[in-house]
């Protein structure tokens, strides 16, 4: 239960440490820096995706033989749909951008900056406890090493994700100890959404396989929509497709060696 507990809190400590780097650099993250960290947390998310979530999905179903891949292709469209519909009803502003999507509202900038990357992290929270479900079953040979590797890696993800938001929060004329603080607390959802996953562990194992799947769509959403995007945009584009890699190899191997 200790292992569980620090497994789930872990990607939060990464969202703090990423956000502290607001007291650590005085002119802001360069262009290329931020494009870089851009492609280094979407390699991260689709190695996980891919490794730690489809795969372990379509395993748990071997006994439908060749139909054992409906699972996860119900669940990962299931997750797309969902971040999809969480998008449109959600009011929030993404980062470099002026235009708010979703519903109109009376919010602040900062309250519509917060919701957007409370829709990143929540897949990622979702990730996180649907994998530690799984290993607390002994479903698909998940253990909890592999639960771990997915923590970690989602950990070193939050790392870049909690700079980029904070210290353009501050660059924005929020003081450094209020962009820490949002920037810090914009990863709560991750450790309560999986949370909850944990808790209905027992309830949820009849459809394990299509919240893995589920959590994989969330994710990728969040990729293909908003990170992949904001780092190919303008100049430098280069360093994104190198953090790219970086990330995914980085993930697949924290995958494959912890597993």
């Amino acid at each position: 239960m200790v292992s569980i507990a620090l497994g789930l809190l872990i990607p939060f400590l990464g969202t703090v440490i990423g956000s502290a780097f607001v007291f650590m650099m005085r002119n802001g993250m360069s262009d290329h820096v931020q494009k870089s960290l851009l492609g280094f947390a979407s390699g991260v998310m689709v190695a996980a995706s891919v490794w730690s979530l489809i795969i372990p999905s379509i395993e748990m179903c071997d006994d439908m033989g060749k139909w054992s891949v409906l699972p996860a292709a119900v669940g990962f469209l299931l997750g797309v749909f969902f971040l999809l519909l969480i998008d449109d009803l959600t009011p929030h502003l993404h980062i470099g951008t002026n235009k708010p999507e979703g519903p109109r509202s009376h919010l602040s900038r900062t309250a519509m900056l917060s919701l957007a990357v409370t829709i990143h992290n929540l897949p990622e929270g979702m990730a996180v406890g649907v994998v530690f479900a799984g290993a607390e079953q002994g479903s698909a040979g998940i253990s909890i090493a592999s639960a771990l590797a997915v923590s970690l890696g989602i950990a070193i993800q939050n790392i870049p994700e909690g700079a980029i938001i904070s210290m353009p929060m501050c660059a924005a004329g929020n003081s450094k100890w209020r962009s820490f603080m949002i920037g810090s607390m914009s990863g709560i959802v991750e450790p309560l959404g999986g949370l909850l996953v944990v808790l209905l562990a027992s309830a949820i194992t009849p459809v394990l396989p299509y919240m893995l799947a589920f959590a994989a769509g969330a994710m990728l959403y969040v990729v293909i929509e908003e990170l992949i995007p904001e780092a190919s945009s303008g100049e430098h584009s280069n360093f994104s497709t190198i953090g790219f890699a970086i990330g995914f190899v980085l993930m697949m191997i924290l995958d494959v060696v912890m597993g």
